[in-house]
């Protein structure tokens, strides 16, 4: 199931221009996404804004992503504009450049926590349609059959979802358009979260 999908785009002149202001931007970047960006930058002869830009996007991509699919489950996102753990939220290249998302194990168990309350609550009737059956068979049945859970555990999701670890897939894409020098450059990313 797609659980969440999230785009951004970013205008990398004024991304650029960010970059020259200051070092402040490089806490938002993990050390191996900073090496990438430049390697690609002289490999492709361009600007390195514009790898960097790509990757700013591909991380409030993810977010943004990971915020939808928790949007109908009555829980408070993991963080916040103030504690986004930005660096730790990599988009990185594989051996043939195609970009993924790499989390660091404290966020990658948020993101575990937050999964599972959202596939049991997708898994599990609500109370309010366990109420709105008339048969009292039935309703004994789903009852016995639902574990209704306050905070649900990974250990409290049925024995298809118990591994929700291996459940999780990331889908990332990241582009860049037009010239760093004319002010006409953008980066996109458009990010997928994936139940299966």
């Amino acid at each position: 199931m797609i659980a969440g999908l999230g785009h951004d785009v970013v205008n990398v002149a004024q991304f650029a221009e960010q970059m020259r202001d200051g070092d402040g931007w490089r806490k938002l970047f993990s050390v191996r996404e900073l090496r990438q960006c430049s390697l690609l930058a002289e490999s492709k002869h361009d600007d390195e804004a514009l790898h960097i830009a790509a990757r700013w996007a591909g991380k409030e991509a993810v977010i943004k992503a990971w915020c939808e699919a928790l949007a109908d489950c009555n829980t408070d996102y993991p963080y916040t504009l103030d504690n986004m753990p930005w660096p730790e939220i990599e988009i990185l290249d594989d051996s043939h450049g195609c970009p993924r998302v790499e989390l660091a194990q404290e966020v990658q168990n948020k993101l575990y926590e937050s999964v599972s309350r959202l596939v049991s609550q997708k898994v599990s009737p609500k109370l309010s349609d366990l109420t709105n059956t008339t048969n009292l068979t039935e309703l004994a049945e789903l009852m016995e059959t639902s574990k209704i859970a306050e905070e649900p555990q990974l250990t409290d999701l049925p024995d298809s979802h118990r591994d929700i670890r291996n459940a999780i897939c990331w889908h990332i894409s990241l582009t860049h358009d037009g010239s760093v020098q004319n002010n006409t450059a953008v980066a996109s990313a458009v990010a997928i979260l994936e139940i299966m």
